[in-house]
C-alpha cells in the first residue's frame, strides 16, 4: 500500500517538474518573441502579420496555461457507499423534437432498465418539443410520463422547463433523444448528491457506440479514440480542481434546487448547457465530472450534421459569455473565471489555425516576413518550448490527444468556424436552435467536395512554398530556412489528412454495429451450435463458430444470446459466412423477435462501454496516417455473399469413375475438384470419405485456368448434401482435414518470411 502511495507522489512530482518546465520555457519564448521577432524595420504588412501571429501565439499558450494548471493535480470525487433507503425521488427527462421513433425506443428503453433501490421513485419524462402523437403513444405505451406544450418558445431549454414545471423530485437526469444509459447509471452518480451539501450537478462523459466521422473517414476507426473522448475524459476531469466542470447538456445529474435557484434552465443562448453550469456555479454549488463512462449515442453522421453541431456550439459558447459577462460575473472565483474563459476563446482555433497556416506561406510564398529571428535563436527559443509542449499533451492527457491530433481537427473545421464564430463576435448572432441529426448518414458528397476547396487552395500555396523554401536552402547554402520549411511540410500533412477527411467513405450500414462478444447457441433440427457474438445490430448479429458447421440458410433458425445479466432468442437467416482468422463468422438476418426479446436485444447491445478505442495508438506515425488513407482508401472493397463456409481443403480423395482425384474447396452443397488438362473427369462422381461414406457429386462447369494449360477446375453440385451437411463423421472428418491444412499452412508460413503472396480466386461460386 505504502509502494502505491509512494509512486503515485512520484508521478505527480514528475508531472509538475514537467508542467513547470513547460511554463518556465514557454515564458521565455513569449519574451523573446515579443522583444526580438517583432519586423519594425520592415514595411507596415509584415508588422501587422508578426503581431497577428504573436496575438494568437499568446491566446494559445493561454488555454495551455490554464489546461496545465487544471491538470496538475487531478481532483475525482469520491463516490461513496450510501443507504438504499435515502436515495431519493428522481426525474429523467428525455429532450426531442423532431427525432425518429426507433432512436427513442432505445432510450426510453434503456432508462427504463437503469437500477435504483426502489425503481417507483424514478420518474421517466418523454419532453416532446413536437407535440408529436406517436411520441405520446410511445410514452404510453413504454409506461412513462410525455410532456408536451404548443409552442417551441426558447427551443430545448424551454422543453427542459415545461419539464421542470410539471415534475417536482429533487434529483433530475438530463437525455438526449440519442443517449441510452447503463443500468449503472444512477447508481454511479446519485451517490454525490447524498454525502455532501449543495452539489448542483454531476457531468458523466458523452460517450458514442458509433465511430465519429474523424474515425471513419480517416480510416482510423481502430486507431484513435472519439475526437470528444479528449474534453469529456481529460479536459473535464481537470475542471474538478477549479470546480468549474462544463454542464454538457446530457448524461447529466443536477439537483432541482440548483435550477429552481437560477431560474430553470438558461433562455437567452442556443447553448442553454453551458449557461445553465455557469450559473449554478457562481451561486456556490459545487459541480463534478466523473471519468467513467454510464451512457452511449450517436455521433453526428455525416458532414452537414457536423459542422451544425460546431457552428451552434461555438455561436453558443459565445453568446454566453457575453450574455453572462463572466469577467465580472458575481459569485465566481478568479479560477473559475479563467477557466470559462478559456473554453470560449477554444472556438477561436478556426481563426488560430488559419494564422498558422499562412505565417510560412506569407514568407515562402509573397516573401512577406512575420518573424525576425535566425536558426539559432529558434534552436535556443522555440524548440525546448515545442518539444515540452507537446510531451505535456501527450503525458497529461494520458495518451487520449496528442498536439499532432489536435491540429489535424482543427484543420479540417477551421474553415467553418471563422465566419460564425466573428458574425457572433460582433453582434450578429444565431437566436435559433439547431438540432443535430440523429436519423442516419446522408449522402454528402458534392457537399463534402465544396468544403474541401478552401484546403486544396492552401494545400497548392504550401506546396508552392515547399518548392520555394527548398530553392532558398540551395541558393543561399544556409540551413537558415529551414524552420520554415518544417512549418510548411507540418501544415501540409494537417492539410492533406483534411482533404483526405473530405473526400469521405461510403457507409454500407442502415443499423449501427456493435462490437459484442457474448455467448449464443444457434439451434435448428434439433440441433445446437455453439458459439460467441462479434458484433449485434438491431437488424442483425454476427457469430464466431470455431469451426465451419452447415447452418441452412433458406430457413429461419432460431438464434439464443445469454450473459449475466440478460437474455434473449430470436429468429435468424444466414446471409453470410467468411473466414475470420481460423475460425468462421456467420452473419444472420434478424427475421422475427418478439418486443420483450428486442429489448433485452437492445440491453445486450448497448449496456456497455462502447468497445472503440480509448487511446491512440502508441506505434501509429504520419507516415501510418497517409499510408492507410492512400492504400486503405483505393482499396476495392469485395463482400462477398457465401451462405455456406467455402472450405479449402487440398484433398486427395478415391472416386469410383476416375480413380484418385484432388478436392480444392468443399461448402456441402458444391465442391470443386482440381485435375490435369489431359485427363477428363465424369459427369458423375462418387467419393469415397471412408468404408461407408461417400459423397455424389454431378458436374456443373468446367472452369480453365488461365495461368497455366496444365489444369482446369471442375465445379460439382452434391447431390446428397442434405445426408452430407448432416453426417457427424463426414463432420469430424472434416475437422481432421482442415487441421492439417492448417498444420501445412503454418510450414509453408514459416519456409516463406521473407515472400509476400496475393493470389486473386477466380471463382466465387461457393
Amino acid at each position: 500500500m505504502g509502494e502505491g502511495v509512494n509512486q503515485m507522489k512520484f508521478k505527480i512530482i514528475k508531472n509538475h517538474l514537467l508542467i513547470i518546465g513547460t511554463v518556465l520555457m514557454t515564458i521565455i519564448y513569449l519574451i523573446w518573441r515579443t522583444l526580438y521577432t517583432i519586423p519594425f524595420g520592415d514595411n507596415i504588412i509584415s508588422i501587422v502579420c508578426a503581431i497577428i501571429l504573436l496575438a494568437v501565439e499568446i491566446l494559445g499558450m493561454f488555454e495551455a496555461a490554464i489546461h496545465y494548471y487544471n491538470m496538475s493535480e487531478i481532483k475525482y470525487p469520491e463516490r461513496q457507499e450510501v443507504p438504499k433507503e435515502i436515495y431519493p425521488h428522481i426525474d429523467v427527462f428525455i429532450a426531442t423534437y423532431n427525432e425518429p421513433k426507433e432512436l427513442l425506443y432505445k432510450t426510453i428503453n434503456g432508462c427504463n432498465n437503469m437500477d435504483y433501490p426502489d425503481k417507483s421513485k424514478v420518474h421517466i419524462y418523454l419532453c416532446d418539443d413536437g407535440n408529436r402523437e406517436e411520441m405520446r403513444e410511445l410514452a404510453t405505451a413504454m409506461n412513462i410520463n410525455y410532456v408536451t406544450r404548443n409552442d417551441r418558445k426558447d427551443a430545448k431549454a424551454g422543453n427542459l422547463n415545461n419539464a421542470l414545471a410539471n415534475s417536482k423530485s429533487p434529483l433530475i437526469v438530463t437525455f438526449d433523444a440519442d443517449m441510452i444509459p447503463m443500468h449503472d447509471f444512477l447508481t454511479a452518480t446519485v451517490p454525490y448528491f447524498l454525502v455532501e451539501e449543495k452539489v448542483g450537478f454531476v457531468q458523466t462523459p458523452q460517450s458514442f457506440y458509433n465511430t465519429d466521422l474523424f474515425q471513419y473517414y480517416l480510416f482510423s476507426e481502430e486507431r484513435i479514440p472519439n475526437e470528444q473522448d479528449y474534453f469529456y475524459r481529460d479536459v473535464q476531469i481537470s475542471k474538478n480542481k477549479s470546480n468549474s466542470v462544463i454542464y454538457g447538456g446530457t448524461n447529466t445529474v443536477i439537483a432541482r434546487e440548483a435550477l429552481e435557484e437560477i431560474g430553470g434552465f438558461y433562455t437567452k443562448a442556443i447553448t442553454e448547457d453551458f449557461a445553465t453550469g455557469i450559473i449554478i456555479q457562481s451561486r456556490g454549488y459545487r459541480c463534478y465530472a466523473i471519468d467513467e463512462i454510464h451512457a452511449s449515442g450517436l455521433a453526428p453522421a455525416d458532414l452537414p450534421s457536423l459542422i451544425k453541431q460546431r457552428e451552434r456550439w461555438s455561436r453558443g459558447c459565445i453568446q454566453t459569455g457575453k450574455k453572462l459577462n463572466i469577467l465580472f460575473r458575481k459569485g465566481l472565483n478568479f479560477a473559475q473565471k479563467l477557466s470559462y474563459i478559456s473554453a470560449i476563446s477554444y472556438w477561436y482555433s478556426g481563426i488560430k489555425r488559419l494564422v498558422y497556416i499562412m505565417a510560412p506561406i506569407l514568407f515562402s510564398v509573397f516573401g512577406i516576413i512575420v518573424v525576425k529571428c535566425n536558426l539559432l535563436e529558434v534552436l535556443i527559443f522555440w524548440l525546448p518550448m515545442y518539444l515540452l509542449s507537446n510531451a505535456s499533451l501527450k503525458k497529461l492527457s494520458k495518451n487520449i490527444r496528442t498536439t499532432k491530433w489536435t491540429n489535424i481537427y482543427e484543420t479540417i473545421l477551421f474553415p467553418y468556424l471563422i465566419i460564425p464564430v466573428l458574425l457572433e463576435t460582433f453582434g450578429i448572432s444565431q437566436n435559433k436552435f439547431l438540432v443535430t441529426r440523429k436519423d442516419g448518414a446522408q449522402d454528402d458528397s458534392k457537399y463534402r467536395l465544396r468544403k474541401a476547396i478552401p484546403h486544396i487552395f492552401f494545400a497548392i500555396l504550401s506546396v508552392i512554398g515547399i518548392g520555394n523554401c527548398i530553392k532558398m536552402i540551395f541558393n543561399s547554402g544556409s540551413p537558415a530556412y529551414s524552420v520554415v520549411l518544417f512549418w510548411l511540410i507540418v501544415n501540409f500533412y494537417n492539410i492533406l489528412m483534411a482533404i483526405f477527411f473530405m473526400f469521405g467513405r461510403k457507409s454500407f450500414r442502415k443499423a449501427e454495429r456493435v462490437p459484442v462478444e457474448e455467448s449464443c447457441v444457434i439451434l435448428y433440427d434439433e440441433n445446437g451450435i455453439k458459439g460467441n457474438t462479434t458484433d449485434i445490430s438491431e437488424g442483425g448479429v454476427a457469430v464466431l463458430l470455431d469451426y465451419p458447421e452447415f447452418i441452412p440458410y433458406d430457413i429461419d433458425v432460431k438464434l439464443s444470446i445469454v450473459n449475466k445479466r440478460y437474455s434473449c432468442e430470436f429468429e435468424g437467416m444466414v446471409v453470410r459466412v467468411d473466414k475470420s482468422g481460423d475460425k468462421w463468422r456467420y452473419a444472420f438476418k434478424i427475421t422475427n423477435i418478439d418486443e420483450k426479446n428486442y429489448k433485452q436485444l437492445l440491453n445486450i447491445t448497448y449496456d456497455r462501454e462502447p468497445s472503440l478505442p480509448r487511446n491512440l495508438d502508441k506505434n501509429s506515425s504520419i507516415f501510418d496516417d497517409i499510408r492507410v488513407n492512400l492504400l486503405t482508401r483505393n482499396k476495392k472493397t469485395i463482400l462477398f455473399k457465401r451462405k455456406l463456409p467455402r472450405i479449402e481443403l487440398d484433398k486427395v480423395l478415391i472416386s469410383e469413375e476416375c480413380g484418385e482425384v484432388k478436392v480444392e474447396t468443399f461448402n456441402y452443397e458444391y465442391l470443386t475438384l482440381k485435375a490435369d488438362k489431359s485427363k477428363e473427369l465424369e459427369k458423375k462422381l462418387t467419393l469415397q470419405i471412408n468404408d461407408n461414406k461417400i459423397i455424389i457429386c454431378i458436374l456443373e462447369k468446367i472452369i480453365n485456368n488461365e495461368k497455366t494449360d496444365k489444369s482446369s477446375i471442375y465445379l460439382y453440385k452434391i447431390e446428397n448434401h442434405e445426408i452430407v451437411s448432416k453426417d457427424y463423421e463426414l463432420k469430424e472428418r472434416l475437422i481432421e482435414w482442415i487441421n492439417e491444412g492448417s498444420e501445412k499452412d503454418l510450414e509453408i508460413i514459416k519456409s516463406k518470411t521473407n515472400e509476400l503472396i496475393y493470389e486473386v480466386d477466380e471463382m466465387d461460386y461457393l
